[in-house]
């Protein structure tokens, strides 16, 4: 029997509009997690401690979810089922499953055995208070079970981008922040006596902070339960497959593991600024409400990119098709750079009214706000490039060639320790310098990705390149500089709570509409591209 022929692919870039509509929903749902759990602790030790536990899990998460695992498990779940059909694409992806229950859950009650011994490493700093050591190893032990689902969840998903569904799967992480604030609400309600005392204006301790971790361990299991239905309707049916010797598995393993230090470059150096910012009470806190915003622009570009990218340029090689690889990259980036370049400058320019809006309400006090928003500017410079380091580090998986993101990241990750030793010990920067270094690192990872990947696919000329860059960089200087003048203007007349409100998100709009009349203006295709699009669907209305 022959292998079916391959299924033409969707555009690119209408798959990662449906992606990035799901992304906008599920950043927002987890901007107000974020926001609901600020007012309820504020940022110090109960916070500090939550995040602190939180962190490995979730680092596991987006390398999982959104890296590793869900990339090379894709790329050959797309070759089977082109190559040899349906049913040997269900007996790997039974064979995965499998072996990943086995793993991930040893792995979980490991974690849970040594959970000090895990937070003394990554959180050294937290013996300085009194009790934040102890529940931070307690929180841990409660969280780290939340990555056995979320890894069931990404080969789930896996499955259902290499048959070209992407909603669904992308919509899960909203059902996710959905139930963690619904549920970590509740249980941090109903085991916190001190919040019930007063209702109208709670005080949450420890009970509470333990109340709103089993929320987002339920929210994990509500993440991987609504994409079951979608993946029975395409006609998977579990069955228990466990074969460590498979060929298959080795595959996907080497594939994997080059993929989960490469894509972890980020992750791993925030994880090294949080051992840092351990010696600062608040200081983990600030870093992750920053970056929380922060991944805003880089989960609705950059991963929704990176997700639509990998099915269509591993379909590319496996039908030996360069040429077109090549041109799926090349639109990608440049969409990567048209959105992000200007998001980076308007976090920068606009990062003190914008975390005050969003943040300070509760606990979270002003000066809260201030450390915060040097966190933002600084994390802010690095934005663009690691957006574009998403889209290129599946590229290698699909080409055979994950050990080349390995060695970039790898010394990517020394680079920042150096940095974060010299920003700490001798030049006292503080939280705001490990968002720096994290942005530089972030910056130098995507250039070197850039020029590895420009060896084995045509990526453009240099001038090309050089001409794109400067005249988007140019439209969003002059969106910077509107966002500015309007927030000037507003901080110094208008003084009521809900002007201010309207004269950011007037500022917004404004700079907005400044980089697209800008780039129309200095001729990026982009633009052109992005007004056909409102003027299609306009006309459909």
């Amino acid at each position: 029997m022959s292998a079916p022929a391959p299924a033409s692919t969707p555009s690119t870039r209408r798959a990662a509009g449906i992606v990035g509509l799901a992304v906008i929903a599920s950043r927002f749902a987890g901007l107000i997690r974020e926001v609901v759990f600020a007012a309820m602790f504020g940022a110090g030790k109960f916070l500090d401690a939550y995040y602190a536990a939180f962190q490995i899990p979730n680092l596991l998460r987006d390398l999982f979810a959104e890296g590793a695992l869900s990339t090379a498990f894709t790329t050959l779940f797309v070759r089977a089922w082109d190559r040899e059909g349906p049913e040997p694409a269900w007996q790997l992806a039974n064979l995965i499953l499998s072996a990943m229950l086995v793993c991930i859950g040893t792995i979980c009650l490991a974690a849970i055995a040594a959970a000090p011994w895990i937070v003394e490493v990554t959180n050294f700093g937290y013996h300085a208070i009194p009790g934040k050591f102890e529940m931070t190893v307690a929180l841990t032990r409660l969280l780290f079970p939340f990555i056995l689902f979320v890894s069931i969840a990404a080969v789930v998903m896996g499955m259902l981008n290499a048959r070209f569904i992407f909603g669904i799967p992308a919509s899960a992480s909203t059902v996710f922040n959905v139930v963690s604030i619904v549920a970590g609400v509740g249980f941090a309600y109903l085991l916190d006596p001190g919040a019930r005392a007063d209702w109208l204006h709670p005080r949450f301790g420890a009970p509470g902070i333990f109340g709103v971790s089993l929320g987002v361990l339920l929210g994990g299991v509500a993440q991987l339960a609504m994409q079951l239905p979608a993946l029975f309707r395409l006609g998977f049916q579990f069955r228990w497959h466990l074969n460590l010797r498979d060929p298959r598995l080795r595959e996907v393993w080497s594939l994997m593991w080059p993929s989960l230090i490469a894509g972890a470059a980020v992750q791993v150096n925030v994880l090294v600024n949080g051992m840092f910012a351990s010696e600062i009470n608040g200081g983990r806190s600030w870093l992750n409400f920053a970056f929380r915003l922060m991944q805003f622009p880089i989960g609705v570009f950059g991963v929704s990119l990176a997700t639509a990218t990998l099915p269509a340029v591993a379909r590319h090689f496996a039908l030996g098709d360069l040429g077109a690889f090549g041109r799926t990259v090349r639109q990608s980036l440049r969409l990567a750079w048209f959105l992000t370049l200007p998001a980076a400058v308007g976090l920068a320019v606009l990062a003190r009214p914008i975390i005050a809006l969003i943040y300070q309400h509760g606990h979270f006090t002003a000066h809260d706000t201030a450390q915060t928003a040097l966190a933002l500017q600084a994390y802010s410079i690095g934005l663009a490039g690691y957006a574009a380091a998403k889209v290129l580090i599946p590229c290698f998986s699909a080409l055979g060639l994950p050990k080349t993101p390995l060695r970039i990241s790898l010394l990517g990750i020394g680079f920042n320790v150096v940095l974060n030793l010299f920003n700490a010990k001798v030049l006292g920067m503080g939280h705001a310098g490990l968002a720096l270094t994290t942005s530089c690192v972030a910056l130098i990872n995507f250039g070197q990705l850039m020029r590895a990947l420009g060896h084995k696919v045509d990526l453009g000329k240099f001038n090309e390149w050089a001409s794109f860059l400067a005249r988007i960089a140019g439209a969003a200087l002059l969106c910077g500089l509107a966002a500015w003048a309007i927030e000037h203007w507003v901080e110094a007349h208008l003084h009521a709570a809900l002007l201010r409100a309207l004269g950011l998100a007037f500022a917004i709009a404004d700079a907005v509409l400044v980089y697209f009349c800008a780039s129309h203006l200095f001729r990026v295709d982009e633009t052109g591209e992005a007004w056909a699009m409102i003027r299609r669907r306009l006309g459909r209305k």
